[in-house]
C-alpha cells in the first residue's frame, strides 16, 4: 500500500471539506434598524469555535466562501451603531447555494430588541426556538469582552401590574441564565423589569398585546 505524505493528507483533507459545502456562500447586507438603509461597516467573520478560517471586509455587504459544516460568526460596528453579532449555519442554504443573513444596526442609545425570542404563555420559560438569538448575544460578548449589557423586561398590560413586573423580571433573570450558562460573567448582564409600563403599541389587539411583550438589550459598555 502506497504510504500517504503529510502534504497529501491535507490534500485529502481540503477536498473534502470542499465536497461537503460544494461552493456554499454566506452573503448578505448591513442595514439602519429605523430606515433599512445599507450602512459601510467593519465587518469581521471568522468560524466557530476555532477561528481558524476568518476574514475582513469594509462595505455595506459581504460575500465569503464557508468550508465545511462548521458555523461562522459574522461581527458588523460602524460609527454611532451598536455592534452586531450574528451566526451564520450552513444548514440554512437557500436553492442558489447560499446562506443570506442580514446584519440590523441599531444606533448607539437605543435599545436592541431580542425578535425571537419567545416565553411560554404567562411563564418565564424560554422557547427552544429562541436559542439562537441568545447564543447570537453569548457570542458577540465573548469576542468584545468589554461589552456590558442590561437585559430590560416588558409585558403587555393585561392583568395585574404586579404581577407583569414580576413576570418581566422572572423572564429577564432567565435570559441572564442562559447566558451565564453560556460562559458570560454575572457582572456584565444587569436586568431590569418594566411590566407593561412601556408599551410599543396601544391598541387592545392581540397583535399589538404581542408586539409589547419582548425582552430589549441596552448596551451600556463597549
Amino acid at each position: 500500500m502506497k504510504k500517504l505524505t503529510a502534504l497529501t493528507i491535507v490534500c485529502l483533507a481540503a477536498n473534502i471539506l470542499f465536497a461537503q459545502n460544494d461552493g456554499i456562500t454566506a452573503v448578505g447586507k448591513i442595514t439602519d434598524s429605523r430606515t433599512g438603509k445599507g450602512i459601510k461597516a467593519s465587518i469581521r467573520y471568522s468560524s466557530i469555535p476555532t477561528g481558524s478560517i476568518f476574514g475582513r471586509f469594509s462595505d455595506s455587504t459581504f460575500s465569503f466562501s464557508i468550508f465545511g459544516t462548521a458555523k461562522y460568526q459574522i461581527t458588523a460596528s460602524a460609527e454611532g451603531y451598536n455592534t452586531r453579532t450574528v451566526i451564520v449555519d450552513p444548514k440554512d442554504i437557500d436553492g442558489n447555494r447560499k446562506v443570506v443573513r442580514d446584519v440590523s444596526l441599531t444606533p448607539k442609545g437605543q435599545t436592541i430588541i431580542l425578535n425571537h425570542l419567545i416565553f411560554a404563555q404567562g411563564k418565564a420559560i424560554i422557547d427552544p426556538k429562541s436559542y439562537g438569538e441568545l447564543d447570537e448575544v453569548a457570542q458577540m460578548m465573548k469576542e468584545n469582552t468589554r461589552i456590558e449589557i442590561q437585559l430590560e423586561g416588558h409585558t403587555d398590560n393585561v392583568g395585574s401590574p404586579k404581577a407583569n413586573l414580576e413576570l418581566s423580571q422572572d423572564r429577564v433573570d432567565a435570559v441572564k441564565k442562559y447566558l451565564v450558562e453560556k460562559g458570560i460573567a454575572k457582572g456584565r448582564i444587569q436586568t431590569k423589569a418594566f411590566g407593561g409600563s412601556q408599551p410599543l403599541a396601544n391598541e387592545m389587539t392581540p397583535e399589538a398585546r404581542a408586539k409589547n411583550r419582548r425582552v430589549e438589550m441596552r448596551i451600556l459598555k463597549d
